[in-house]
């Protein structure tokens, strides 16, 4: 079972943030990506369509054989995580805003939080707030509204996605952040932009090999690491364009990309 892949899904490519980490880590782990690009973006859906398509994503992987499961969405782990760990046994990584450590580096006391409607409105982030290790943190949360589009048709570097991040931005900045956390995987992508707009004396922080360390931590206890001494295979599967993707991994050994129905 330990040679059985590692599964990740998300809406898009915004999960490769998370799987170049992963794979960085755990260079002799087989991989499965799954880019449910037919139906995002993520953020602006209901919970329970969130929760439905989490599901129809995770019951993919599983026909693939996966012995454990990254929800490289920050949209789908705060929505559908307590769900899917009630109705699946396999193992699940979540993914959340880095708020925590956000808080132990403030200096300013103000931390931005950049992420889809989905994750601003859910429960998870309530339950973050209250574990700021600093009294008198003030979270300053923005919609990355069009973010997500902008990455998934290639447009990264254009002036319309400086534009859009100037506009969300610039209004943190006149709050005196020293934090800007990206709450949605998809974010990393802007980082050359977004750091072109908060400059030098803003920390950015994203949780990509956090989260690889915590994949780490999770096989090592189920005994499910994978011992092989070759490097790793790794599948792509996307459910409506695979460009984006193969673009994105042309440079990476053991990689195959598909177009799929799923």
């Amino acid at each position: 079972m330990s040679k059985q892949a590692i599964g990740l899904f998300d809406s898009g490519v915004g999960g490769l943030s998370i799987w170049k980490a992963v794979q960085q880590l755990l260079p002799n782990e087989n991989t499965i990506y799954l880019a449910d690009n037919k139906n995002m973006p993520y953020g602006d859906r209901t919970k329970d369509e969130i929760i439905a398509l989490s599901e129809k994503n995770t019951e993919f992987l599983l026909e693939n054989n996966v012995k454990l499961i990254i929800v490289a969405c920050n949209t789908a782990s705060t929505n559908a995580i307590p769900h899917l760990r009630r109705k699946y046994k396999i193992p699940f990584i979540r993914i959340q805003p880095a708020i925590k450590p956000a808080g132990l580096q403030t200096k300013t006391g103000k931390i931005g939080l950049l992420a889809t409607k989905g994750t601003l409105k859910s429960n998870m982030l309530e339950e973050l707030k209250q574990i700021i290790p600093v009294k008198d943190v003030e979270i300053i949360g923005q919609v990355g509204k069009g973010l997500v589009e902008i990455i998934e048709q290639d447009k990264s570097s254009s002036d319309e996605s400086f534009d859009l991040l100037t506009q969300y931005l610039r209004p943190m900045m006149e709050e005196n952040i020293d934090q800007l956390v990206l709450g949605c995987t998809h974010y990393p992508f802007l980082i050359p932009q977004i750091r072109k707009i908060v400059g030098n004396g803003v920390n950015i922080v994203e949780p990509s090999f956090a989260i690889a360390r915590q994949t780490k931590r999770v096989l090592q206890e189920s005994d499910l690491l994978n011992q092989q001494s070759k490097f790793g295979v790794h599948l792509f599967y996307a459910n409506k364009d695979i460009r984006i993707l193969s673009g994105i991994l042309k440079d990476y050994a053991n990689v195959h990309v598909e177009l799929k129905n799923f």
